[in-house]
């Protein structure tokens, strides 16, 4: 599982032009990736380390701050351009296996207390934000121990 996780001041991610997640106060953008050999310990594990992460303002967690989450699919994370011109998506898990664990991070995000907002599975979206810092991680359940 990969995650590109964005402080903001403010976000919203729209589908046909209607808003249907936002971030109403600073908090984190998050967009995840699901690949092929991950699970829902996976998924507690990247969820946990986001949520407690000292990224936010003061070198605060957005736990400690209660900020809100903002959780987008995003299978283009595990694209590889190692050869030719045009991606591979060969890493990204398929819909059938990447939704439900997407969906899982969410409830899970929200079990730990977190308020999440999030985007349309498998939509086309029109992502918004005020990156603040700017600061911008990179969370990969590879490198997590």
């Amino acid at each position: 599982m990969r995650a590109v996780v964005q402080v903001a001041s403010t976000a919203h991610v729209e589908v046909e032009g209607q808003i249907v997640g936002k971030l109403d106060s600073p908090g984190l953008v998050i967009l995840l990736g699901v690949t092929h050999d991950d699970d829902q310990a996976t998924a507690r594990k990247v969820a946990e380390k986001i949520w407690q992460l000292r990224i936010m303002e003061d070198e605060t967690s957005a736990a400690g701050n209660n900020a809100p989450l903002l959780v987008i699919s995003q299978f283009t994370l595990y694209g590889s351009v190692r050869k030719g011109r045009r991606p591979s998506w060969s890493d990204a898990a398929p819909g059938p296996v990447s939704e439900p664990l997407y969906n899982y991070f969410v409830d899970y995000l929200r079990e730990l207390g977190a308020h999440v907002e999030t985007g349309v599975f498998g939509a086309m979206m029109d992502v918004s934000l005020v990156n603040s810092g700017p600061f911008t991680v990179i969370v990969d359940s590879a490198d997590l121990a």
